[in-house]
């Protein structure tokens, strides 16, 4: 996590989405668990009250969690994604790779650290393979030490699409 000052990079539909949780947090949740804690206040002795200090706990969270979300709103540096272009890896980047040993493709994109998902394979820019991949054009191998052992991923293609697109067309 980066300190208090620094700026978050992260793409818009990342802004996008860290502002709609917080808009639930704040318009649903809080609601919800305000009326929780009434609920279980009505219940009587507050400290045996596991209904109560449950829901105490949970509106901890939901606090600190606002907390959060709006430091990294106001930190977040939004890369546009569709002005970027150029010839090497950078912050945004989806790349398109072949495992030189196992020859499978697999692709990446490099998001901000608040976006990364393994299961669509967007990885965190600050990642290791991010990390090894930043600054490569086509054709470049990049070398990442991994848990089992070292992978070669050779470079195919790399472009430059807005990642609110869960799979672009004709690709994926």
């Amino acid at each position: 996590m980066a300190s208090g000052s620094d700026n978050i990079p992260m793409t818009p539909s990342g802004l996008r989405k860290l502002k709609s949780e917080l808009k639930h947090l704040q318009s649903v949740e809080r609601g919800k668990i305000s009326r929780e804690i009434e609920v279980a206040r009505a219940h009587g002795d507050l400290r045996e009250n596991a209904e109560y200090h449950a829901a105490k706990e949970k509106q901890s969270h939901i606090e600190g969690r606002i907390l959060t979300l709006n430091d990294w709103i106001a930190r977040a540096e939004v890369i546009d994604i569709s002005k970027l272009g150029g010839d090497r890896v950078v912050f945004g980047a989806t790349v398109d790779l072949l495992d030189t040993e196992t020859e499978k493709p697999v692709t990446y994109r490099i998001v901000g650290e608040m976006e990364a998902d393994l299961k669509k394979r967007w990885l965190a820019v600050t990642a290791p393979v991010a990390q090894a991949l930043i600054g490569k054009r086509v054709g470049d191998i990049a070398t990442v030490q991994s848990p089992g052992g070292t992978r070669e991923l050779e470079i195919q293609k790399i472009r430059f699409e807005d990642p609110q697109d869960e799979a672009p067309a004709g690709e994926g």
